[in-house]
């Protein structure tokens, strides 16, 4: 039988169970993903509607240059939507399969951050569409437009519109990769305000690598970052305590052996 119900920390399982049990979650996860795209690919229109909303309306008619790129680029826009549309089942895959693995200590440390990954990642996702995209295409559509005729063509449109809306629930993770880090003790919160220029600097790195190429959007892209880091530094001095320390042993019970 499969193996989909929560495994306690000491529950001694065989190897084969965890291969069944991580095999039933994948499974679980591509159904609900199938699911997820059926659902995306009926309601096809309103997505590309959706998607092409932030285009100024001249250029909301895309185009297309041959007979089988509308169906594929359907197929595709629908597909990229049903993953993100099933994120938040699939990370919770994820995580019932990797949870078992903590102590309990370690799970009181772990689990209020995990579970805020599918909230980060939707609001992620809200940002880059209602803020990222409409300055980015303003910007790169209205660049030189005396010089350039710009036809959008569908396929690279639909693509760059769903890698600006994964990337910004991705980068919305960082909160909670530095929250994870200070609780499990990997770093504190006096070495985050130390290194803040250095991070600073990475951030500015990855906005630059993020999909649009614009110094406009990398900008747009870098204030969420600064300010979810610096709300990480605060929220990590107020919960991140690292869980784990060392025991300390009282001076009383020190050995004599230094004298």
């Amino acid at each position: 039988m499969a193996r989909m119900r929560p495994v306690g920390h000491d529950e001694e399982i065989s190897l084969v169970d965890h291969l069944d049990e991580l095999r039933w979650r994948i499974i679980a996860s591509l159904i609900a993903l199938v699911v997820a795209f059926g659902l995306c690919f009926w309601q096809s229109s309103l997505i590309l509607d959706l998607a092409a909303d932030p285009l100024p309306v001249a250029d909301r008619a895309l185009v297309v240059l041959a007979p089988a790129e509308a169906f594929m680029t359907t197929v595709t826009v629908s597909l990229y939507a049903a993953i993100i549309l099933a994120f938040p089942f699939i990370a919770y895959q994820f995580l019932a399969l990797v949870i078992p693995a903590f102590s309990p200590r370690e799970r009181r440390a772990v689990i209020p951050i995990l579970f805020t990954i599918p909230l980060l990642f939707v609001i992620g996702v809200l940002f880059a569409y209602l803020v990222v995209l409409p300055a980015a295409v303003d910007f790169l559509l209205s660049f030189n437009s005396d010089q350039f005729r710009a036809e959008l063509r569908a396929r690279e449109y639909y693509s760059f519109f769903a890698m600006v809306l994964i990337a910004g629930g991705v980068v919305f993770q960082l909160p909670v990769v530095i929250l994870a880090m200070v609780r499990l003790g990997i770093v504190s919160v006096d070495q985050l305000r130390q290194n803040r220029r250095y991070a600073y600097l990475l951030i500015a790195v990855i906005a630059a690598a993020l999909p649009g190429v614009d110094p406009i959007t990398m900008l747009i892209e870098m204030v969420p970052l600064l300010a979810l880091y610096e709300l990480s530094i605060l929220l990590a001095r107020a919960l991140g305590r690292p869980r784990f320390r060392r025991a300390q042993v009282p001076e009383a019970l020190e050995p004599e052996a230094q004298e």
